[in-house]
């Protein structure tokens, strides 16, 4: 194991109570920013789309599949193709019980449905990145609030030193 600047563990122990070796990766590199006062790391909703074609089709999968103007369109669809085999009667193309719109009912929930599942699991992940990425910055800000009141308290007693002398 590394040891740590000698900034970043004196800031841990200041700020956290706690040794740097103790700290979670997170904290650590939260520590070593407020360290090298440098800015925090990129906010993920700022990186490049770099999905592959697959994953942008599972997003518009789900995009449209997921919406009430596909519901309403696909409602429209089914009672257009159940009124005209219905009126259609002896020379209907799927007569009812309506055979082929049930497969292709069934093929169309087998390959929407993983889809979708996908697009909401990369959805999933990058909502964790970007809660991490709130939280870093959250911690960054009150471990740097308690260390400006640790250097306004000096400057005080330092003040009140001089005052006395």
């Amino acid at each position: 194991m590394t040891s740590a600047p000698p900034a970043s563990e004196q800031l841990s122990q200041q700020l956290l109570g706690a040794p740097y070796e103790t700290l979670t990766p997170v904290q650590r590199s939260v520590i070593d920013l407020i360290a090298i006062e440098s800015p925090s790391i990129l906010d993920p909703r700022l990186i490049p789309d770099e999905r592959t074609f697959g994953q942008r089709l599972a997003d518009q999968v789900a995009k449209v599949g997921g919406s009430w103007g596909f519901i309403i369109a696909f409602g429209a669809t089914l009672a257009v193709w159940m009124g005209m085999n219905r009126l259609l009667a002896g020379a209907a193309f799927d007569p009812y019980p309506f055979i082929f719109l049930n497969l292709l009912l069934s093929m169309l929930a087998a390959v929407q449905a993983p889809l979708i599942m996908m697009s909401q699991n990369r959805q999933a992940a990058k909502d964790r990145k970007a809660a991490e990425y709130d939280y870093v910055v959250n911690l960054r800000a009150e471990l740097e609030i308690m260390h400006l009141h640790d250097k306004l308290d000096e400057i005080r007693a330092a003040m009140k030193l001089k005052t006395k002398d």
